[in-house]
């Protein structure tokens, strides 16, 4: 066993970078409309028009001019030095709308073929060509979204393995305190073998279908996060049962049976979490799901394999020096459970309290993208946008949409175009970059950013008008694209919950015996994503505290595709936790039949082990913020905050508090529900008089229930 997952970490480490240029950058939502039409103009144009266009400004000084003649010649050199974009400006419209009020500057859209990576090198080719023809006395500026929102840096962070080698050093700092023996290692050693256990089967899956780019990310480190996580769990019983005088056989076969036991069922749980990706008809995150999947099912596959073997031959001489012991429950979590439990209705009170303070807020999400205001607040491309925006253009003009028609119906929707509320203009640019085979563009530049909310009005707007209109094949653009997401995905959510839910709850009463834990497990899960989404719109959002951290003033809105994401890994990575307390608070029910002191001897033994868990991960994620797009931040202090708050207040709080007031009705399962999923029946059982590890002395356990 130790050889095959020696030889699946070389392999795999070998093929890593082969892994890497297999994974692709598409965005597609294939039957949706904006979509569609974006593939049609991608066909004919060959730019994809699913994003906001680059866009190319030439200002003067100060009461200068940016001449008609100095700007069309300039953008002319552009187009022919950069193959395969296609400019749109004052000299292919005649519309004033690419000319600020007082003339100082000028600016064009450039429409751009698909890209393959956050890196773009069109736009580095772009700012080469502009400055070298920029007329004397002109400045010349690349602008946009996608130049605002990494300021011009045309780079992806500091990239996965160092960020992977960041959140490593930060687990290793953890696991030091936790162990304090130099076993601290070997969960790190089993998290580099599943990493790259996890890129070599990914190979193989990119030879069937294809696998976003993003999952290269989330392979390094939640598979950093959850392969540590799990062996935390197992080796911690380890140790517990060898000072609880097992010799070191027995002490790993006991442990495998309790904590491997735990681990393959949260494992699972984390998969089918990521169902809802696969069950979307998005195909991105359908390989998001799938990538995913592998993280979780392979980190349980090498946590139970070799993990065991590992223990078995070397695991007594590295946990040296033994400077914590683990015959007895952390007295600090022992203590807090007695008193969670003393005054359990308080605990609840104060947890559903928080949660709710926290829910709130999410009723007023914004699913769109983030604000051009939350971007970039200095640099070349913050500069030339204000001085447009300041010169008169709408805040729309990094937003437009694209109509494409036939042409013979040109005219006549480009007029109905320019009375739709919401449209400042509606131009038909002529030669070849706006009409090409018995087809048209016409540009419509909304008085808004299409941003999210009822900013993308102007669009839904312009379908309305156009629908059933003759010669009228579709709308594109970034507004257009959000329409879709709404649509296409979150139509669809609903079901994917339901299914994830239903599948867990079954999946939990199998591994607990009981109707009603897996109910509050899956109800508190529910909630917590409520409160963690709560906190994303107050952060990011509103911005109550984003700009003084990241410097990035609120978006306004949370991008389109994220919330999905953040809830996939979330649900399963924060059931983690509930099956780990849960799993060790049965069974010490089952050897006391007492409710109270199973609860306090559960978080007792896995308070420490939970946090310090919770800690790793999110310092996973912290790594991972250091990226310079908005979007992946905000993806990063999600799983972040959510896996923290989980954890504490959900976990440490709301759970010992709940089961405590729940009593006898926790163990309840009818005969029938377990002879149907054929596990052995659960009923509540007097107490033992004698537990199997006494409580301090000074510990106040509540009366037997």
């Amino acid at each position: 066993m130790i050889s095959f997952w020696i030889a699946a970490f070389l392999v795999g480490g070998a093929t890593a970078g082969i892994t890497a240029d297999r994974l692709t950058f598409d965005f597609s939502l294939p039957g949706q409309p904006g979509y569609e039409t974006a593939k049609k103009v991608l066909a004919i144009y060959h730019t994809d028009d699913q994003g906001a266009p680059i866009i190319l400004s030439l200002s003067a000084q100060p009461g200068g001019q940016a001449t008609d003649q100095q700007v069309t010649t300039a953008f002319a050199a552009v187009k022919k030095d950069v193959p395969g974009i296609r400019v749109i400006g004052r000299a292919e419209t005649g519309d004033d709308i690419f000319v600020t009020d007082d003339g100082r500057a000028q600016f064009a859209y450039a429409f751009y073929p698909r890209q393959t990576s956050f890196t773009s090198e069109t736009a580095e080719a772009l700012k080469k060509s502009l400055a070298a023809h920029s007329p004397a006395g002109l400045t010349g500026t690349v602008t946009g979204l996608d130049e605002l929102a990494t300021n011009g840096a045309n780079d992806s962070g500091p990239g996965v393995l160092v960020e992977t080698l960041l959140a490593g050093l930060g687990a290793l700092a953890v696991l030091a305190f936790v162990f304090a023996s130099l076993l601290a290692l070997l969960p790190l050693l089993i998290a580099a073998v599943a990493i790259l256990s996890t890129f070599l089967v990914l190979l193989g899956l990119t030879v069937f279908v294809d696998v976003s780019f993003l999952v290269q990310f989330l392979v390094s480190l939640i598979g950093l996060g959850v392969a540590i996580d799990y062996s935390l769990l197992i080796v911690t019983r380890w140790r517990e049962e060898r000072a609880h005088g097992r010799d070191n056989h027995d002490a790993v076969v006991a442990s495998m049976q309790f904590a491997g036991h735990a681990v393959v069922f949260s494992g699972l749980t984390v998969a089918i979490g990521l169902v809802a990706m696969v069950v979307i008809p998005v195909p991105f995150l359908r390989s998001i799901g799938y990538g995913g999947m592998l993280i979780p099912l392979i980190s349980v596959a090498v946590t139970t394999t070799l993990l065991p073997a590992l223990l078995g031959g070397i695991g007594p001489r590295v946990d040296w020096p033994r400077v914590r012991h683990e015959n007895t429950a952390s007295r600090f979590w022992t203590r807090w459970a007695s008193l969670v439990v003393r005054r359990r209705w308080i605990a609840a009170g104060v947890g559903i309290a928080i949660l709710t303070a926290l829910i709130i807020p999410f009723f007023g999400i914004q699913i769109g993208t983030a604000q051009s205001g939350s971007l970039a607040k200095n640099g070349p491309a913050y500069e030339a946008i204000k001085l447009l925006e300041d010169g008169g253009a709408p805040k729309g003009v990094l937003t437009p949409a694209e109509i494409l028609v036939q042409s013979s119906a040109a005219d006549d929707v480009a007029q109905r175009v320019r009375a739709v509320d919401g449209v400042v203009t509606a131009t038909l640019p002529s030669g070849t970059d706006a009409n090409r085979d018995g087809t048209s563009l016409i540009i419509a530049v909304p008085d808004r950013e299409t941003a999210g909310g009822s900013s993308i009005d102007p669009i839904r707007n312009i379908r309305s008008a156009l629908h059933d209109v003759p010669g009228v094949i579709g709308v594109t653009g970034i507004g257009a694209l959000q329409l879709d997401y709404l649509h296409g995905v979150y139509g669809v959510f609903p079901w994917a919950l339901a299914l994830i839910v239903i599948v867990t709850y079954i999946l939990l009463v199998r591994a607990f015996r009981s109707l009603l834990l897996p109910l509050k497990a899956v109800v508190l899960n529910l909630v917590s994503l409520g409160a963690t989404f709560g906190g994303v719109v107050l952060f990011w959002q509103h911005g109550y505290g984003s700009e003084e951290i990241y410097g990035i003033e609120a978006t306004g809105a949370i991008t389109f595709w994220l919330p999905l994401m953040v809830f996939a890994f979330l649900f399963g990575l924060s059931m983690d936790y509930e099956v780990f307390i849960l799993a060790r608070i049965r069974e010490e029910y089952d050897a006391r039949g007492d409710t109270h002191a199973a609860v306090i001897e559960g978080v007792g033994r896995t308070g420490r082990l939970v946090t310090s868990a919770a800690l790793i991960l999110f310092l996973s994620f912290l790594s991972l913020s250091s990226g310079p797009q908005t979007d992946i931040k905000l993806f990063a202090t999600a799983l972040g905050f959510g896996i923290l708050l989980d954890a504490t207040v959900v976990r440490m709080l709301l759970v010992p508090a709940l089961v405590s007031l729940f009593g006898s009705w926790n163990w309840y399962l009818p005969d029938g529900v377990a002879k149907l999923l054929r596990i052995e029946t659960s009923h509540a059982r007097p107490a033992v008089p004698e537990p199997r590890s006494r409580p301090e002395a000074d510990l106040e356990v509540p009366s037997p229930r």
